[in-house]
């Protein structure tokens, strides 16, 4: 699996392009806390890169999760909205958010590797 991962704390699996998997990093779910609600985008609803997909409530707070890149909802994780502690529980496994047909792979070239993405973590 090869994560990359935005300054906005979310991260990307675009092993498959046609479905590309979203999710929110470790650390935002440390910074959060316990999760308790998550609101997912329709699926088949299209996104610029940025933009909010989502929303996550935590006890602490209510946050956006914005798309790492620019994409058309396929698939979102209803055991998510089921569980919602699973981002806690799994940030980078079951907890994830959605799957995205990327509409333009060239976007992905402008986010973060692990190793970047943590040295950015640690100062934020």
């Amino acid at each position: 699996m090869t994560v990359q991962y935005s300054r906005d704390h979310q991260w990307i699996d675009a092993t498959d392009p046609h479905a590309a998997v979203v999710g929110i990093t470790v650390h935002a779910q440390d910074v959060l806390g316990d999760v308790v609600f998550v609101d997912l985008p329709a699926l088949g609803q299209a996104f610029e890169q940025n933009a909010v997909g989502a929303v996550v409530e935590s006890v602490k707070a209510a946050a956006d999760v914005f798309l790492p890149v620019a994409g058309e909802v396929v698939e979102v994780n209803e055991a998510l909205r089921a569980d919602p502690a699973l981002a806690n529980s799994d940030p980078l496994g079951a907890g994830w958010f959605f799957k995205i047909k990327l509409s333009d792979p060239g976007q992905l070239d402008g986010l973060l590797d692990e190793a970047a993405y943590t040295a950015f973590a640690q100062n934020a």
